[in-house]
């Protein structure tokens, strides 16, 4: 289908565009995630969908590095890949997060700085690298949510990044978990990555993406941190969601309570994907994505 044919896509380009050509890869995940922001199937970027005013209103995230490095921007327009602006705030301001006017009036002298952001030649990833890419479906008129991303390289290092478009025929100004801080995703190199999706509210009502980190802090896998805090939330808010989660050893997990969540990763010289429960499919990164 279209939809899988996008996350496989999405994977594969970051083995054949990015990182494992030895270069190390721009921390927001840029070949994969915005090749979904681009496509109109999903609810971010240019695929948003409607607030009850017939206005688009976006929500981004990226967090990453020793430093637990954050760049957030929140209920911006006008923009096709609100993660880029995300990732210039981190990069090229002091603040963690700009919203709705503030964030697209800065917008000309951030992209003025954009062309001095580059990829670091001297630091090469090994094959040893995961990347995620999701979507959750939701129940508005047949959208799709929100895409995301984890990864590690082979020194452990743990990036995430997560875009949104919202819900349908929401309140204006209403913004979600995307862009806070351990809601919508959240990087530590002592414990690892997530990214999330699903209903924001429940999703900050829980902290979802911290949760599961702190769960992996106190021993847990990623896979059962992931599934007791997605539990959590079923049974606390009554939430549903989806995450994908990394740790610094490249140990990884899609997981989710929803019906279905689309999602694919790029390990070493394979591509996994699945859409239902208990479905994983692999395929050669060398073969046609």
């Amino acid at each position: 289908s279209s939809l899988m044919d996008c996350m496989i896509n999405g994977a594969g380009s970051v083995m054949t565009e990015g990182p494992s050509r030895g270069k190390r890869h721009s921390l927001s995940h840029d070949a994969g995630l915005y090749q979904m922001i681009s496509l109109f199937i999903f609810i971010s970027g240019c695929g948003s969908v409607l607030n009850v005013k017939g206005e688009v209103e976006m929500d981004a995230f990226v967090m990453d590095w020793k430093t637990l490095a954050t760049g957030a921007v929140s209920a911006v327009r006008d923009i096709a890949n609100p993660t880029q602006l995300a990732r210039l705030v981190m990069d090229k301001t002091s603040h963690a997060c700009l919203t709705a006017e503030g964030a697209n009036s800065s917008m000309p002298t951030l992209w003025s700085a954009k062309l001095s952001i580059s990829i670091n030649e001297s630091h090469p990833y090994t094959f040893h690298i995961c990347f995620f890419c999701f979507c959750f479906f939701s129940t508005c008129r047949g959208k799709m949510g929100t895409v995301g991303a984890v990864a590690v390289d082979s020194e452990g290092v743990v990036a995430c990044a997560t875009s949104t478009g919202g819900m349908l025929n929401k309140m204006e100004g209403r913004v979600g978990d995307t862009p806070c801080i351990g809601c919508g995703g959240y990087a530590d190199n002592n414990s690892g990555a997530v990214s999330t999706t699903g209903h924001g509210e429940a999703i900050m009502k829980v902290v979802l993406a911290r949760l599961i980190l702190f769960y992996m802090e106190q021993g847990q896998s990623a896979e059962a941190a992931s599934d007791s805090a997605l539990a959590y939330m079923k049974s606390r808010v009554d939430g549903l969601g989806g995450v994908v989660t990394v740790d610094p050893q490249g140990n990884w997990v899609a997981r989710f309570s929803s019906r279905q969540m689309a999602w694919a990763a790029a390990q070493k010289d394979t591509l996994h994907y699945g859409l239902y429960t208990g479905e994983h499919f692999t395929q050669s990164i060398d073969e046609p994505h």
